[in-house]
C-alpha cells in the first residue's frame, strides 16, 4: 500500500516500499521490447519486437510474477542495475528519477489515468510486434533508431539522391 500520494517526490529511489517502486512503471511496455547487441562495439538496439509476455495492448507482461523464470532475457530494474540500463528509454519513470529530473507530464502518477502513457502515443502499444511472429534471424531488421539517428539517415539520403 502506498501512504504518500506523491512519494516519488520526497523519497528517492531507495527509501521506496516495493508497491512503490512498481506504481513508477508508466506501462509503456518500451523496457519489453527485444534487444539485440553489437557485439564488436557493445552498443545495445531496441526492435520493435515484444517479448511473447507482453501483453502489446495494455503494454503490461501477461506473467509479471514469473518473468524472469520464463523468460530468461528478462531484466528486472532494480536501484542496483538502473545505472547500467543505458537502452531504458528517457521518458521511463525510474530513469529520470535516478538522473534527478521530474516524471513526464503524461505520467500516471500525475494524470491519475493508467492509460495516459498510451494517449501521450509513447507506448509500445502502437508500434510493437510479438516476438511470436518474428523469426529471430529477421530481428535487425526491426531496430529502432534514435531520432537523431533517423533524422542524420534522412538527411544523408537527401545529399546521396541529389
Amino acid at each position: 500500500m502506498i501512504d504518500n500520494k506523491h512519494f516519488w517526490q520526497i523519497k528517492t529511489l531507495d527509501q521506496m516500499t516495493a508497491d512503490e517502486w512498481e506504481a513508477l512503471c508508466d506501462g509503456c511496455g518500451l523496457c519489453c521490447l527485444v534487444k539485440i547487441e553489437d557485439e564488436d562495439h557493445g552498443d545495445v538496439y531496441n526492435t520493435s519486437v515484444a517479448c511473447r509476455q507482453l501483453d502489446i495492448e495494455s503494454c503490461r507482461c501477461r506473467d509479471y510474477e514469473n518473468r524472469l523464470l520464463d523468460v530468461p532475457m528478462c531484466i528486472q530494474v532494480t536501484v542496483d542495475n538502473l545505472p547500467q540500463l543505458g537502452w531504458l528509454p528517457a521518458t521511463c519513470a525510474y530513469k529520470c528519477l535516478y538522473e534527478g529530473r521530474s516524471l513526464p507530464e503524461w505520467h500516471h502518477l500525475i494524470t491519475g489515468d493508467e492509460t495516459s502513457v498510451h494517449d501521450a502515443g509513447v507506448s509500445a502499444k502502437w508500434f510493437a510486434v510479438s516476438e511470436e511472429f518474428v523469426h529471430p534471424q529477421q530481428l535487425e531488421e526491426f531496430i529502432l533508431l534514435d531520432e537523431d539517428a533517423a533524422d542524420e539517415k534522412d538527411q544523408d539520403e537527401e545529399q546521396s539522391s541529389k
